[in-house]
């Protein structure tokens, strides 16, 4: 495996940073989708577990997110970001046509990876979710609700049971650490509508992993949308004690066997 690459491609509002941990004849294809106000720079070591099993590994940081262009954290419309995040799907799928697509998604990113299973289903092999921000209504999405958003910086701590993952956060400068803005609330509530509303994930490989004490995003909250959208194909793994990044988590090489374990089934 070579080293990560950055390039960039035109996405919909600006430049889009594209991340690639390349490989000559991969087995699979990784898509791996990140969270709020992160980058996909933070997802190294899960890069570096996917590509042992075979696969080329790349995803984007999101508009308004690490090195991709636009305002921080602003985005108004969530279905404009999974178009681009087909756009850099289509990129790689024509340099490797047939080789089948994983999709993993964590957090805001598994708000976007549900989405584009809903839109692209028929093109994924497997999709895994990581805490993903779904549900009817969450804490985050009802903070547009508020007066006014509050101005408080994360509590680390919710992270992981980590320290050297919460200060690693905190330190760094690709990481945003200021307030939600109304438009991006908004446009959460939005596409949460759209998810809700289906489809569902049919015989869409899928597995759901989750902290049990997650307080960021509620465990209830997901399970919630998971029952909705599950398919007569789905696993889960809830992790006793473990916070928001679960691929962060004190035993996150247990927790990423159990996702390569899921995708070796997948791919037969």
């Amino acid at each position: 495996m070579s080293e990560q690459k950055i390039s960039f491609i035109k996405g919909g509002h600006g430049d889009i940073a594209v991340h690639d941990w390349s490989r000559d004849r991969p087995r699979f294809l990784a898509l791996l989708v990140h969270g709020y106000g992160e980058h996909l720079g933070r997802y190294q070591y899960v890069a570096r577990t996917l590509a042992a099993q075979g696969a080329r590994v790349f995803g984007p940081d999101h508009l308004g997110h690490g090195l991709s262009q636009g305002e921080r954290v602003l985005i108004e419309d969530y279905d404009a970001v999974v178009d681009d995040v087909r756009r850099v799907v289509e990129h790689f799928q024509q340099l490797h046509p047939d080789v089948p697509l994983v999709v993993i998604g964590h957090s805001m990113g598994g708000m976007i990876a549900t989405r584009y299973a809903q839109r692209y289903r028929e093109g994924i092999r497997a999709l895994v979710l990581s805490g993903p921000l779904i549900g009817e209504r969450t804490l985050i999405s009802d903070l547009l609700d508020l007066p006014a958003i509050p101005n408080e910086p994360l509590d680390t701590a919710t992270l992981s049971r980590d320290p050297a993952v919460c200060e690693a956060y905190q330190a760094d400068p690709l990481v945003w650490h200021g307030p939600f803005k109304r438009p991006t609330l908004r446009a959460m509530q939005q596409i949460l509508a759209k998810i809700n509303a289906g489809p569902g994930f049919g015989t869409l490989p899928t597995l759901w992993i989750h902290g049990d004490d997650d307080r960021l995003v509620l465990m209830a909250e997901s399970q919630s949308a998971i029952d909705r959208l599950k398919g007569s194909d789905f696993d889960a793994m809830i992790n006793p004690g473990g916070r928001h990044e679960s691929f962060n988590e004190t035993n996150k090489d247990q927790i990423l066997k159990r996702v390569t374990d899921f995708i070796e089934r997948v791919l037969g």
